[in-house]
C-alpha cells in the first residue's frame, strides 16, 4: 500500500490529562490530523488540576516524572509541587498544539459501538463519531468518601482532599483528617503548621521512607536550560534507581525489599522518639504492602504539640466532631477527608457498550480486567490507558503511559495499512493474561496482610508482579493471535 493511500483515522480520546496529552502528541507525530480530545472539566492537568491541597507533591522525583521527549529545567524541588506539574502539562499542551484539540467541559455520558464506528455523546449534547475511542481518564480520579454514620451531620466545614475548600479559614482552627496514606502525609504537616490542635484519625499507619526533598536554585536551572541532556541523564538516572529499588521490592526482590524495610524502620526508629507514640506509628505488616510513603515531613510534625494522633476507630461523627470508640468527643471546626479514590472507576460512570450492545457493566459484574490493561474482549478499537494492571510499583505513571501508548500506536498503524478493520482481544488471551498476572502475585509483598487500594473486590492485587524491564519487553510488539482481526 502507497503511503497517499494510508488511512486517516477519527480518534476520540477521553480526558485531557497526562496520558490523553500525550497520546494527541504521539498521534499527530504519526501524521494523523483528526483527533478530538473531551475533557470533563475546564482545564487540562488530570489529577494535577484536582489536588490542590496544601503541600500537594508529586512522591517520584520530577526529573523522572517528565514526558521523555519533553524535559523540563523549571522545577524547584526534586519532588514537583502541584502547581508546577500543573503547568508543566499546560505549557506542553501548548507547544505541541494539543491545547486547541480539547474540548471542556463537556464530559461524556455515553458511547457506543456499531459498524465499525463509535459513537460517542458528551453533556453539550454533541455527538463524536471516530474509528477509534481511547480512554486516557486515569485511575485515581473518583474521590472516596468514608462511609461514617453521621458524616452528613457535622456543622463545621468538610471536604475531601481532591475537593479543597480554599474558602475556608485554617488558622487557629481545630482540624480533623481521616486517613493516613500519601495524601495525608503531605497535608498533615501544613495543617499542624496552621491549625490550633490537629487530630489526625488512624485506621493503619504506613511505612515512611525519607528522600531528602532538594531546592533545585535558580544557577541550577540556569544551568539545565543551557545543557538539556544533563536533564535527560538524571531522567534515566532516577528511572533505574527507582526500578532496581521500590519496584523490585514490591514484587518480592530478596536484597531491595531487605533495603527498603531497612529504610522504612530506620526512618521510624531514629524520627520518633517518643516509644508510645513510635508503637502506634509501627505497621504490623510489610513493607510495601501499601504504597510505600515517601515523604520527609510527616514523622517531624505529627510530634508537634498541637498533633494528636488517634488511633481508636471512628465510632461516629456528630455536628460537633467526631467520637471515637472509647466514648471521647474530638470537637473540630473542619474536618478533612483524606480517604483516597475509587481505584476501579476508570471511565465509568459513563454508559460504555461494545458490540452487539454489550454494556461495560455486564462484561466487569464479575472482575474488572482487561487484556494487556488496555484492551476489553467485545470492545473493538476501544482502549483503555492505564488499567487494571498497569500500576508498577512506586513507578512514574508517565513511563507506564509512554510504553502503552508506543503499543497502541502500532495497533493504530495496522489499521492505517488495511491489515484490519477493527480488533479486539479474544476472551482466552485475556483470561491467559490474568493466570499469568495471577501466577506472579505469589511472591508479591502485596499479599503482605494488609488491605489497600491495590487490592480488588477479591483480594487480588490489580498491579503488575513482574520487573519493569519485563513489562516493557512484552509490551514491545502486540501478538496479533490474542486479538480477533476484523475486516469489513
Amino acid at each position: 500500500m502507497t503511503k497517499q493511500t494510508i488511512r486517516d483515522p477519527k480518534v476520540v480520546i477521553i480526558g485531557a490529562g497526562m496520558t490523553g496529552i500525550l497520546l494527541a502528541i504521539e498521534l499527530e507525530r504519526m501524521g494523523i490530523k483528526d483527533i478530538t480530545l473531551l475533557e470533563k472539566k475546564n482545564d487540562l492537568g488530570g489529577t494535577w488540576r484536582e489536588n490542590t491541597y496544601p503541600g500537594v507533591a508529586c512522591d517520584i522525583p520530577a526529573h523522572m516524572y517528565t514526558y521523555s521527549f519533553a524535559p523540563n529545567p523549571e522545577w524547584s524541588h526534586r519532588f514537583a509541587h502541584g502547581n508546577e506539574i500543573h503547568t508543566y502539562f499546560k505549557r506542553v499542551s501548548d507547544e505541541y498544539r494539543v491545547t486547541p484539540k480539547i474540548h471542556f467541559n463537556e464530559a461524556v455520558t455515553e458511547a457506543s459501538y456499531q459498524n465499525g464506528k463509535w459513537t460517542t455523546k458528551t453533556s453539550k449534547g454533541e455527538t463524536y463519531i471516530s474509528d477509534f475511542l481511547i480512554s486516557a481518564t486515569g485511575i485515581l480520579h473518583h474521590p472516596a468518601k468514608p462511609n461514617i454514620p453521621g458524616l452528613d451531620s457535622f456543622k463545621g466545614k468538610c471536604f475531601h482532599t481532591a475537593e479543597w475548600d480554599h474558602s475556608v479559614p485554617l488558622e487557629g482552627k481545630r482540624i480533623g483528617v481521616i486517613g493516613t496514606g500519601s495524601t495525608a502525609a503531605q497535608v498533615i504537616p501544613e495543617m499542624i503548621k496552621v491549625g490550633k490542635k490537629v487530630s489526625v484519625f488512624q485506621r493503619t499507619p504506613q511505612w515512611i521512607v525519607k528522600v531528602p526533598d532538594t531546592v533545585y536554585t535558580e544557577e541550577d536551572k540556569k544551568k539545565w536550560r543551557k545543557e538539556p541532556n544533563i536533564l535527560k541523564r538524571f531522567h534515566k538516572w532516577y528511572t533505574f534507581a527507582v526500578e532496581q529499588t521500590f519496584s523490585k521490592a514490591v514484587i518480592g526482590k530478596k536484597i531491595p525489599h531487605l533495603l527498603m524495610s531497612f529504610l522504612c524502620k530506620r526512618n521510624l526508629r531514629t524520627s520518633i522518639k517518643d516509644p508510645v507514640l513510635r508503637q502506634k506509628l509501627t505497621p504490623n505488616y510489610r513493607v510495601g504492602c501499601k504504597r510505600v510513603i515517601v515523604n520527609s515531613t510527616f514523622y517531624d510534625a505529627i510530634q508537634k504539640p498541637n498533633a494528636d494522633l488517634v488511633t481508636e476507630g471512628i465510632e461516629r461523627i456528630t455536628e460537633n466532631g467526631v467520637i471515637t470508640k472509647d466514648g471521647k468527643l474530638h470537637e473540630l471546626d473542619v474536618l478533612i477527608l483524606a480517604t483516597g479514590f475509587h481505584p476501579f472507576n476508570f471511565m465509568r460512570p459513563m454508559n460504555l457498550t461494545g458490540e452487539n450492545g454489550i454494556s461495560i457493566e455486564t462484561v466487569w459484574k464479575k472482575k474488572v480486567q482487561a487484556y494487556r490493561s488496555l484492551f476489553i474482549p467485545h470492545f473493538p478499537n476501544f482502549v483503555l490507558m492505564l488499567g487494571p494492571n498497569t500500576p508498577i510499583g512506586n513507578f512514574s505513571v508517565i513511563a507506564m503511559s509512554e510504553v502503552q501508548t508506543k503499543y497502541v500506536l502500532k495497533i493504530i498503524e495496522d489499521w492505517r495499512k488495511g491489515k484490519f478493520d477493527a480488533i479486539d482481544a479474544k476472551e482466552e488471551a485475556l483470561q491467559r493474561f490474568a493466570a499469568y498476572l495471577k501466577k506472579g502475585m505469589a511472591g508479591t509483598v502485596w499479599l503482605g496482610g494488609c488491605q489497600s487500594w491495590y487490592l480488588d473486590p477479591d483480594g487480588d492485587p490489580a498491579m503488575w508482579p513482574y520487573t519493569w524491564s519485563r513489562w516493557e519487553k512484552e509490551m514491545k510488539t502486540p501478538d496479533y493471535q490474542d486479538f480477533h482481526l476484523i475486516t469489513t
